[in-house]
């Protein structure tokens, strides 16, 4: 779950959206292991995470830290109890998330959106495309978004940034998994929030994962009561193109049932040009996204690491 003029793609930009570049490395190895697992069952990979999970709580790991630091964070008058079992089921969750790709990206892709068991709000989505504006399409860090993406993109000409990863060598396959439902993903620079652009202005949809802090221009923002650093790009785009935005999650349903896509109008107030008003708008909106379902939230990402000046890193 991060400069309006016509776009020019450059090569270097067609290369990285290509699901055929070649592997090495890293990326050589994590293709073999996801391509090994993908011979189990959802319900089987489920049980792999859950063991991962304990295994991180165990040895205490960074991402329990993390999840355990921003839970304390956000929920400061929830009981130490509740807090830790938020923590504990979070963790769960997002190991969930990291074993189900080796589903999503190498099963069939008509066997993954056999998953999803119903979809509430489809009328909305609909009504929005409708409008003939293109669609922006807010979907937070909650639940399964590798499976909303791809459900999306059977119905729409779907576009999204993406942030390269840590390892450059793992870009050609995170790419790889992500386009073969379709969506065209472009890197986050310049040239990149053009292209978004001119597919909204062609009428095509854009999906933003709008909870992570942008490494370059932003506003902080309250976000469960803390300042975080939020985008202005969604606001930006919104307010550009007057194109309706809408909000979706996919719910991880329990024991490996499989899947329901959430979708909903979000608010008017995302595209005011007034960037804080704005940005306090995208927070209030993913806070209520993830209050549906707080365990399905990626608490395991560090989303205050930038501090206004004064305040100290909690992750320390």
């Amino acid at each position: 779950m991060n400069g309006p003029v016509p776009v020019s793609y450059t090569s270097a930009d067609k290369v990285k959206t290509c699901s055929g570049s070649r592997l090495r490395g890293r990326a050589r190895v994590l293709d073999a292991v996801l391509r090994l697992l993908s011979h189990l069952s959802l319900r089987q990979l489920h049980v792999l995470a859950n063991l991962i999970a304990f295994l991180s709580r165990v040895i205490k790991t960074r991402e329990a830290n993390v999840a355990m630091t921003n839970v304390n964070l956000c929920f400061p008058g929830w009981s130490q109890k509740d807090r830790h079992s938020l923590a504990r089921q979070a963790m769960r969750e997002n190991a969930k998330g990291i074993a189900e790709i080796a589903a999503l990206w190498y099963w069939p892709r008509q066997k993954v959106l056999k998953l999803v068991r119903s979809v509430d709000g489809e009328a909305v989505l609909e009504q929005a495309l409708a409008e003939g504006k293109g669609l922006l399409v807010l979907a937070p860090h909650q639940g399964a978004w590798e499976i909303l993406q791809m459900w999306l993109a059977q119905k729409v000409s779907l576009n999204a940034l993406y942030r390269p990863p840590r390892w450059p060598e793992l870009e050609a396959l995170l790419n790889k998994g992500r386009s073969r439902s379709g969506a065209k993903f472009w890197p986050a620079k310049p040239s990149g929030v053009r292209a978004l652009l001119k597919a909204l202005k062609a009428g095509e949809t854009v999906g933003v994962l709008p909870d992570q802090s942008p490494p370059g221009e932003g506003v902080y923002a309250p976000f469960f009561g803390q300042p975080a650093k939020t985008m202005t790009l969604f606001s930006k785009l919104a307010a550009r193109t007057g194109a309706p935005v809408i909000v979706g999650w996919a719910e991880r349903l329990p024991s490996a049932q499989g899947y329901k896509l959430h979708w909903y109008r979000a608010t008017e107030s995302l595209a005011d040009a007034d960037s804080n008003i704005a940005a306090k708008a995208l927070n209030q909106e993913i806070e209520s996204v993830v209050m549906q379902c707080p365990e399905q939230y990626q608490w395991t990402y560090r989303r205050f690491l930038k501090r206004p000046a004064g305040l100290s890193n909690p992750y320390e």
